[in-house]
């Protein structure tokens, strides 16, 4: 595929993530250019992209490496891998959103270590991963998270369904989920990659311990986390604006993937 000097970037989804990174890349984003979508309702996202001012073609989710240097992938957790493993193999640089799922399958680091391409996971709806990726050069001791939501906000986890946890008509927080950050993100792939997240960059799934509280007391999703390390011990809250048209994602998930495109190109980068 020919090189232009934008890198070209495709969307694996096209939610509520998806829309919004969409209208950004629309407006201009510095070097960057939005190349192709992918979406289930393909009739639906071409009247969308019809108000953009540069339409780009609704391609199937295997499709997408070969129209762009970059794949985000913002769709359901059941399809990752049809957009994971193509960008993989075609040696992209491949953005998970559901990066729950890289747990899954984390021979796909091994994959890409092959191909020459690269995994770069953003910081969601999240903060503080600069100063965990800085204890992990050391030692870090302990790692814990506790997630906050609106009931709604987590609705329909296969967790909840299997264990058969009702949360309607809830007057009071519940905690929900006890345990590491692989099981919680097997449980909450809707919900939790955050926690994901934070375990790659520091001490990993098995060792990352969460919490997941439905909460009818909280408007918006908050992640706490406590690390204990040889180096620094920090504290970090953050409370989640929810997306009007997906109310298990905070409206700064989009904004960081947007963040981490610009670091793909910027001149001045700031933070690791």
């Amino acid at each position: 595929m020919q090189r232009s000097s934008e890198l070209r970037v495709a969307l694996g989804g096209f939610g509520a993530i998806g829309g919004a990174l969409a209208q950004r890349l629309d407006r201009g984003v510095p070097g960057l250019r939005l190349a192709a979508v992918s979406a289930k309702d393909i009739a639906r996202a071409e009247r969308r992209l019809a108000g953009l001012g540069r339409p780009v073609p609704v391609v199937p989710l295997g499709a997408l490496a070969e129209e762009a240097e970059v794949v985000v992938e913002c769709a359901p957790a059941a399809v990752f891998t049809q957009v994971a493993r193509p960008a993989i193999e075609a040696g992209r640089i491949f953005m998970p959103v559901s990066v729950g799922q890289l747990l899954e399958q984390d021979e796909l680091v091994a994959r890409a270590a092959a191909t020459g391409a690269r995994i770069i996971v953003p910081t969601g709806a999240l903060l503080g991963l600069d100063a965990v990726r800085a204890a992990a050069e050391g030692t870090i001791h302990s790692v814990t998270m506790v997630t906050r939501k609106p009931p709604r906000g987590l609705a329909g986890a296969p967790y909840l369904e299997q264990h058969g946890i009702r949360l309607d008509g809830l007057g009071a927080p519940l905690r929900v989920f006890a345990g590491s950050a692989r099981d919680g993100a097997r449980g909450f792939p809707a919900n939790v990659n955050v926690a994901a997240a934070l375990s790659l960059a520091g001490i990993g799934p098995d060792r990352t311990r969460l919490e997941i509280w439905a909460d009818p007391g909280v408007s918006r999703n908050t992640h706490r986390i406590v690390v204990e390390a040889d180096s620094a011990r920090f504290e970090m809250t953050i409370e989640n604006v929810p997306s009007e048209a997906n109310p298990r994602t905070g409206k700064i998930t989009a904004l960081s993937v947007i963040a981490a495109l610009r670091g793909l190109t910027a001149t001045l980068k700031v933070g690791s």
